[in-house]
């Protein structure tokens, strides 16, 4: 199963009247920007995620429990801000996005012609997380994050195709290559100050869930506890954060909660096969209660050649590309709370959200060097590799 921007990026090229860009979405400002898909992260434009706000915000007011849920979302998760855009993807034709917004707790489609919504599905609980495209780009799935659930979309429509039961809060989602399967890893409790190792028990039920994309049925559960128990490591969570798969299908690399370090599963032989340490920062705090939700590292790219990897270090404040053979670190890039990595549409850098510092950054993956840094809107998280008509400009969605 290739990574999801591979597969992405070879299907856009294909459509000569699209242009391939990528989409950053900032979380607390409810806006998508808009840029060049190569290193150089040219701006094209930005995109306002919740034109609907006063309406949902009045639907809010006028229930208690969504207002309490409301604002959980803001003081749990989004560090005391409103969490307005999760995750983003582009239709089939390029005239439309479809973003995920956790404090409205839906996802909606946006037209870049109008800048108006075609479509909102509210997802079942209160939160909307991670979403994945299909090959094909005309299914979402969604986490529907404190339901246990993920749904299927149709992209274009917004009808739901079903849905499927994951572990405690859903988180990252992946189709494989050949649009069979989807992996969801659940992240469990990460919103509690239950963070002490021996209280590890208290972070509930997660686990890999592979369910068939067309019938959504579960097919596989995969407990990565017991996995790191065989390998030695009953120190770390199995809290799985985000994940990425080597091109020729047979491994996985995931992070997981309060870990400055990666993991490496040979999903054949169903084990973990190694685990890498890397550095960590002087300045960061040891008050595993103070590192945002659960993250200590949390953001993983694979160059395209699957020779090499970018890790984002969240509350270290770095990013660095690892050799995949040795996995051996190159320079440790400072970086403002780096909170995501995904690959540039040409395959030459890794590009990485710095949510601190409202801006993402190119790391060229052969020298590991820092290239372009552009700015976006307030704590960029998704980036995420898409397509837009080549005619389009943002004054055609004003």
């Amino acid at each position: 199963m290739a990574s999801q921007q591979q597969t992405t990026r070879s299907r856009h090229n294909t459509k000569a009247a699209l242009r391939e860009v990528l989409f950053v979405g900032n979380n607390w400002d409810g806006t998508v920007d808009i840029l060049d898909s190569s290193a150089s992260l040219e701006r094209i434009g930005r995109i306002n995620a919740i034109p609907d706000r006063e309406q949902r915000m009045r639907e809010i007011r006028e229930s208690p429990v969504k207002h309490a849920y409301f604002r959980g979302v803001r003081q749990i998760y989004g560090e005391g801000h409103d969490q307005f855009v999760d995750d983003v993807f582009s239709t089939p034709d390029g005239s439309a996005i479809a973003v995920s917004r956790p404090s409205f707790a839906d996802v909606v489609c946006i037209g870049l012609d109008t800048g108006e919504i075609r479509w909102r599905f509210p997802v079942a609980g209160h939160r909307t997380d991670h979403m994945a495209v299909s090959p094909d780009s005309t299914r979402l799935a969604v986490s529907a994050f404190t339901a246990r659930t993920v749904h299927v979309l149709d992209i274009t429509t917004g009808q739901e195709h079903g849905s499927f039961p994951a572990g405690d809060k859903p988180h990252e989602n992946i189709f494989t290559q050949d649009g069979r399967y989807i992996w969801n890893m659940s992240v469990g409790h990460v919103g509690t100050d239950l963070d002490a190792r021996w209280l590890d028990w208290t972070k509930g039920d997660r686990h890999i869930t592979i369910a068939d994309a067309t019938s959504l049925e579960v097919v596989r559960t995969i407990n990565m506890r017991h996995r790191l128990n065989a390998y030695g490591r009953r120190d770390l969570s199995h809290s799985i954060r985000p994940t990425v798969f080597t091109p020729d299908e047979t491994l996985l690399y995931f992070q997981v909660s309060y870990f400055n370090g990666l993991i490496e599963y040979d999903i054949k032989r169903d084990i973990i096969t190694r685990i890498k340490t890397l550095p960590g920062n002087v300045a960061t705090t040891s008050d595993r209660k103070a590192w945002v939700n659960d993250s200590r590292h949390h953001g993983i790219a694979i160059s395209p050649d699957g020779t090499r990897l970018c890790i984002a270090g969240v509350m270290d404040n770095y990013a660095t590309i690892i050799d995949r053979e040795t996995l051996n670190e190159g320079p440790l890039i400072p970086a403002s709370k780096p909170y995501w990595a995904t690959v540039t549409g040409d395959g030459t850098a890794a590009v990485i959200s710095e949510s601190a510092a409202n801006r993402v950054t190119a790391i060229n993956f052969t020298t590991g060097r820092r290239g372009a840094s552009t700015d976006v809107g307030k704590h960029p998280q998704r980036i995420r590799l898409g397509h837009i008509l080549t005619s389009w400009t943002t004054q055609a969605a004003r």
